[in-house]
């Protein structure tokens, strides 16, 4: 999936210009804002991305910030800060992500994964083009052909 921007109108006819959308986990910002031993790495990562496209978070991801922060405009000017955008979930990757958890469920998954962790993946696979995050084996066994960047120390 794309994000496109109306760049000019020629005759008429609007040109776009489709720049690839990223996604990034609730893990990742965490690593930066606690400045944690990953915090290089993730910064790298996210600053990589940065450079090929927009940058965005879900729903999910938002509330999860939140809950480690005072209070939601804190989240939402962190995540300004670092040049992310919020990019609300869409119901087709919504009800993907019930289909996702209810296939975990059938093979035996325990509580161990909620919903959260399907819609961050569904969001990314139906609406970007890939996800930055630390939990690479989840995502890519529950969203066949969804590009997954881990961060990695330089």
């Amino acid at each position: 999936m794309t994000q496109c921007a109306p760049f000019g109108v020629a005759h008429l006819a609007i040109r776009w210009i489709c720049d690839p959308m990223i996604a990034v986990d609730s893990s990742v910002i965490v690593e930066l804002l606690a400045n944690s031993e990953h915090a290089d790495a993730a910064e790298a990562a996210l600053r990589d991305a940065l450079g090929r496209g927009p940058v965005v978070v879900c729903d999910v991801v938002v509330t999860e910030i939140c809950s480690s922060l005072c209070d939601g405009d804190q989240a939402m000017q962190a995540l300004e800060d670092m040049g992310v955008a919020y990019s609300a979930v869409e119901q087709k990757s919504a009800l993907r992500a019930g289909e996702m958890q209810r296939r975990y469920r059938a093979r035996g998954g325990t509580r161990q994964r909620t919903v959260q962790d399907f819609i961050v993946g569904a969001h990314a696979l139906l609406q970007c083009n890939a996800l930055i995050t630390r939990d690479a084996s989840f995502f890519r066994d529950y969203f066949k052909g969804l590009k997954v960047i881990v961060p990695t120390a330089a």
